[in-house]
């Protein structure tokens, strides 16, 4: 690889063997590896037997650190940007280093592989010509019914991630506003408990409160 390039890399979201030859042979060659969380990073990494300089990015500091980072890349360096699961830039940090790095001429090369969203609209049923992904959903209530009210008229099928601490509110403000309409609710995608449950929101509801779960949750609807 020639320096200086930014790598913009997907990473598994669950199952660690989805990593492509490409991506685990781009880390193994880059000056630097910019992450989230360093420990969830380095359990990847140490699967693949990659060594390399880590360097923590996250989204309260990412306007802080970028500019550093892109310093080093305008010296010369070749620097690979992931994420803890997924696609940086996703609902992830990183864009500000994207997008400085594209600013200042710095070559950037994207090594595709998996996004949580993706693999949910794929394994949903819904539509998937046409849809929209809205991030995080709001946390204020206020906020999540504008949001919602803002989408009652939306013919594409949408996506968005919510937090397990936040995923039954979240569908009891869906149903008021939306009405009982059907869903689909992902989580624990490519893993061993990968769960799909494609129902209307009362149903999910039910599923789903006074029970613990872990990890990110994918919402799907589509009002056509």
């Amino acid at each position: 690889m020639s320096p200086p390039t930014l790598y913009i890399i997907a990473t598994p979201i669950g199952n660690l063997a989805d990593m492509t030859f490409r991506a685990v042979e781009v880390l193994k060659g880059v000056d630097l590896i910019v992450c989230e969380d360093t420990r969830r990073s380095r359990i990847l990494l140490d699967h693949y037997g990659i060594q390399k300089p880590l360097f923590s990015l996250f989204d309260a500091s990412e306007k802080r650190r970028a500019p550093f980072l892109l310093e080093k890349l305008k010296a010369g360096e070749t620097m690979a940007l992931i994420s803890d699961a997924g696609t940086p830039g996703i609902a992830d940090p990183g864009y500000r280093l994207i997008r400085g790095a594209i600013e200042e001429g710095i070559p950037v090369e994207f090594i595709p592989g998996p996004s949580a969203l993706i693999a949910a609209l794929v394994l949903s049923g819904l539509p998937a010509d046409r849809f929209i992904f809205e991030g995080f959903f709001p946390v204020k209530e206020g906020e999540k019914r504008r949001r919602l009210l803002s989408l009652k008229e939306e013919d594409r099928t949408v996506i968005f991630y919510e937090s397990p601490y936040r995923l039954v509110k979240t569908l009891k403000t869906m149903q008021e506003v939306l009405g009982d309409i059907p869903i689909v609710v992902a989580r624990e995608l490519t893993k061993k408990f990968q769960e799909l449950v494609r129902k209307k929101i009362s149903e999910a509801i039910a599923r789903f409160e006074g029970k613990k779960a872990q990890g990110e949750f994918v919402v799907l609807f589509c009002l056509r």
